[in-house]
């Protein structure tokens, strides 16, 4: 009887520590600040990958919050953010959607990692939730992005921009991809060549659509315009924005909007 009773102590202890990992992780996921995503634990992904949901307000500001693809060792693979889709000033539940492409060669284990929007940068008051995924490959397309360049314009045009080309996964949504690309500033072989941008970093694309007389319009945050000075710098954003996407066939005309606003946008 001893005997047995020496073997079932660490069965019943090992038991008892399952249901209480099990009842701990269904109370972490009932109070998560995140509900009905559409990306499951163990999903296989592909980018572009789409990522909706429900997220408490205090997640979003300025209506939005950041999302990211990472391997399985943390190495970011692919950053965006999502928008809300309705007002975000509440302590509710708020729906979301987003669109986040990654880079990755070959399949294997990462994460989808979402975060609250922290702009005070103060680590406690930092959220995150991450979501294990398995990445899978996708094919890469060679789009362009136009800067201005010292070398090949040593007179500043102001308005003259040059292509530089990048290696990027095949997507639907390509112009979108391009100007995405474009907001990420030249690399440091770019600038090696030459090449400098007008655009403020941190700016975000926050829609771009294409009516059917091949007119975009090209909507981003404020940031675009954040201390811009002179007509000169005016004049180079405009032709990097609307040169990247006037590459494509489907584009022959583009409306720069910031916050939803064509008039009194980009002044010198």
């Amino acid at each position: 009887m001893k005997l047995n009773k020496i073997i079932w102590l660490p069965i019943s202890l090992a038991i008892l520590i399952v249901i209480l990992i099990a009842v701990l992780m269904f109370v972490n996921i009932g109070n998560s600040d995140v509900k009905n995503l559409s990306v499951k634990s163990g999903q296989k992904i592909t980018s572009p990958l789409v990522v909706e949901g429900e997220a408490k307000g205090s997640w979003f500001f300025e209506g939005s919050f950041p999302i990211k693809i990472t391997d399985e060792q943390g190495n970011v693979l692919g950053t965006s953010y999502v928008q809300a889709k309705t007002d975000w000033m509440t302590e509710d539940f708020v729906k979301f959607s987003g669109t986040v492409s990654y880079e990755s060669k070959t399949e294997g284990k990462g994460f989808l990692v979402l975060a609250n929007d922290n702009p005070s940068g103060l680590p406690e008051y930092a959220k995150e939730v991450k979501i294990p995924v398995i990445l899978t490959p996708a094919g890469y397309t060679t789009i362009k992005v136009y800067f201005s360049n010292n070398n090949l314009d040593p007179e500043v045009s102001c308005n003259k921009v040059f292509a530089s080309n990048r290696d990027i996964q095949k997507i639907e949504a390509i112009g979108s991809a391009a100007i995405n690309e474009l907001l990420k500033g030249p690399t440091n072989t770019e600038k090696d060549q030459g090449f400098y941008t007008s655009i403020n970093s941190g700016v975000k694309l926050l829609s771009l659509s294409i009516d059917e007389n091949g007119t975009a319009y090209a909507d981003f945050d404020s940031q675009l315009e954040q201390g811009i000075g002179g007509s000169c710098k005016v004049a180079a954003i405009r032709a990097q924005i609307t040169e990247t996407l006037k590459q494509f066939d489907t584009i022959k005309n583009v409306v720069i909007s910031i916050n939803g606003r064509t008039e009194d946008i980009l002044q010198p």
